[in-house]
């Protein structure tokens, strides 16, 4: 379709780029049969497209999910291309059911609970980049670097509260190593404030090697525990990702 200057130039100043960008691919000898309103509609149609991939590429870049090495891209981790489901004893009727995202619209959590090499860390980084494509905000964070995050904002002005803010305001939160390190102190009040935010507010997805029965010890089995517990178990969908060690498989495979 062929618009004058003016009219591109009116595109270009509304950030109707991709809108232009769709006139300009019509050809016109094909489009002839088309009404001006077919046309229109395919024209945004294909804007839309453009504009909503630009975005879900965004969610999935600011989402800083997992580089583990360069071979292994959990950034381009899919639900869809699971490897060795039965072989690994997942579950595929809850990955069909994650991958509608439905369990984000509910506000509910989820484990992957399963020893080291399991592909944990992958399936939530799948999950987290389907909840992308949904257009749900999304963050991933191991927790050592989280309590290392929260022992620099000690020192800087209004740190802690900006701290707690940034990571209670995502849709859809990752915490990957969730009790790697049983978090003692202040720490474990940090955490207690984040999950009381997030409780009924968001989904976290935790990646842990420890079963539900191992956490209460591990978060100090005192009342702060029994309160963490309290906000994260009611409300969980828990998944086994077994004993199949994928990061020794994906090894092999490069040898």
């Amino acid at each position: 379709m062929n618009l004058n200057t003016e009219t591109k130039r009116k595109l270009r100043e509304m950030a109707a780029g991709d809108l232009l960008t769709a006139f300009e691919a019509q050809d016109d000898v094909v489009s002839m049969s088309l009404s001006v309103e077919a046309r229109i509609e395919l024209a945004v149609d294909q804007a839309h497209g453009l504009f909503m991939n630009t975005k879900t590429h965004g969610l999935v870049r600011r989402a800083k999910l997992r580089y583990p090495n360069a071979k292994l891209r959990y950034p381009n981790a899919d639900l869809r291309t699971v490897d060795r489901v039965e072989e690994r004893g997942l579950n595929q009727a809850l990955l069909a059911q994650l991958a509608t995202c439905h369990f984000i619209e509910l506000n509910r959590n989820l484990v992957f609970q399963g020893f080291t090499g399991s592909g944990k860390s992958y399936l939530a980084c799948a999950v987290a980049k389907h909840a992308c494509t949904h257009r749900y905000r999304t963050g991933y964070v191991r927790m050592p670097d989280l309590e290392e995050e929260w022992q620099q904002a000690i020192n800087k002005p209004l740190g802690q509260p900006k701290l707690l803010r940034k990571y209670a305001n995502y849709s859809v939160l990752v915490l990957d190593e969730w009790l790697l390190d049983p978090p003692t102190g202040e720490f474990t009040r940090f955490i207690f404030e984040l999950m009381e935010r997030r409780y009924d507010a968001a989904s976290t997805i935790f990646c842990t090697q420890y079963k539900q029965s191992d956490w209460h010890a591990r978060l100090g089995a005192d009342a702060m525990a029994d309160a963490i517990m309290d906000r994260i178990v009611h409300n969980t969908i828990w998944g086994e990702t077994g004993e199949f060690n994928m990061r020794e498989a994906y090894s092999r495979a490069q040898h």
